[in-house]
């Protein structure tokens, strides 16, 4: 760790000084560049130096206890053992820091939400989960667009698709990937039953350009009218956009601006981010097919959480984390769930290196 580290700081200082170089900050693309990496490493490099000097009294003071002063080596004896507790806390915040950071957590986000089983009630609590969602969107002060929606005639969704901005936005949302489980008596149970439903969501960072590369002859677009609940006809010309990307059938559609212009560049960035998701998650596949206790962007075929409402309680299975307080968690108050989430990965993490 000690060597990766010094080759860290050896690194940061060269930033340093290709920052300051006339020629790096006349290219304006390879000084935000080296910027965006000094950033970075600059969460590192100030804590490894203060492990360093940490260290360096250490060991002076490990050198007094052979003083031939008793008193000197009375104070060396009490000084180490806690310099010895900082020492170790630095380096658990080191390990941590560490990590390999996932380059796509500062990306804007898309989210996919659709009703599973359960027919009504489960495009209800599709509305019910976006609610949510926004409501958190909402208090990290970031912004959410709806790219693509089919509602339901429960007034509900069977599927809505929205676009959230903000920095960071990915890290947070990844770790809602996989099916939603519902259990409550619906509006429309007569005889006041528990039904269990399902709803799937699906977390995709935005693609930009340099990510991926699409040859606009292999997409196939057209053009519809905006259809609302039942099918009926919303919008009199031909706004709605739908593209398919040929070679791998991807497609994504939006209707929810009333130009065309503005719908085929929405549906364009769901395009890329799908197909930039497929890429990724065949690559992570190859290179851990069954890892034990994962828990990166979920399965999205696997039941990653129940919303109880009969007991008030939410469970998240993969951490096994039960919260009884889910009036207070669809209102958006989601954030102890993430943080939970986010501990897990880094423990993970952490026995890997380890």
């Amino acid at each position: 760790m000690i060597e990766k580290l010094k080759s860290t700081e050896e690194r940061f200082v060269k930033l340093e000084q290709l920052l300051s170089d006339p020629a790096v900050i006349s290219d304006q693309k390879k000084y935000q560049e080296y910027l965006i990496e000094h950033g970075e490493l600059n969460k590192i490099v100030p804590v490894f130096r203060e492990y360093e000097a940490f260290f360096g009294q250490l060991k002076e003071a490990k050198e007094l206890l052979r003083d031939s002063d008793p008193d000197i080596r009375s104070m060396a004896k009490e000084e180490i053992p806690d310099l010895e507790s900082k020492i170790e806390a630095i380096k658990a915040q080191l390990n941590i820091l560490l990590i390999p950071k996932d380059p796509r957590d500062d990306k804007n986000v898309i989210i996919e939400i659709r009703a599973g089983t359960g027919g009504e009630e489960a495009g209800i609590f599709t509305g019910d989960l976006f609610r949510m969602y926004s409501r958190y969107v909402e208090s990290r002060n970031w912004s959410m667009e709806i790219i693509e929606k089919t509602i339901s005639s429960s007034g509900g969704f069977k599927e809505v698709v929205s676009l959230v901005k903000g920095k960071g936005a990915y890290s947070s949302f990844k770790y809602e990937s996989g099916t939603h489980r519902v259990q409550r008596v619906p509006e429309t149970e007569a005889q006041g039953r528990i039904h269990t439903s399902a709803v799937t969501v699906a977390v995709l960072p935005e693609a930009e350009d340099i990510d991926i590369d699409i040859n606009p002859a292999d997409l196939k677009i057209d053009v519809f009218r905006s259809s609302g609940p039942g099918g009926q006809s919303v919008n009199t010309t031909d706004s709605a956009v739908r593209i398919t990307h040929v070679p791998t059938g991807v497609t994504a559609t939006c209707q929810d601006e009333k130009s065309q212009h503005k719908n085929k560049a929405k549906a364009m960035g769901v395009l890329k981010a799908r197909i930039l998701d497929a890429m990724v998650r065949e690559e992570d596949g190859k290179r851990a097919a069954d890892r034990k206790g994962q828990v990166g962007s979920g399965d999205r075929s696997g039941r990653i959480r129940t919303y109880n409402f009969p007991q008030g309680r939410m469970t998240d299975h993969r951490i096994g984390l039960t919260l009884y307080k889910l009036d207070s968690i669809m209102e958006g108050n989601i954030q102890e769930i993430i943080d939970e989430l986010k501990t897990y990965k880094q423990v993970q993490a952490l026995k890997e290196i380890d």
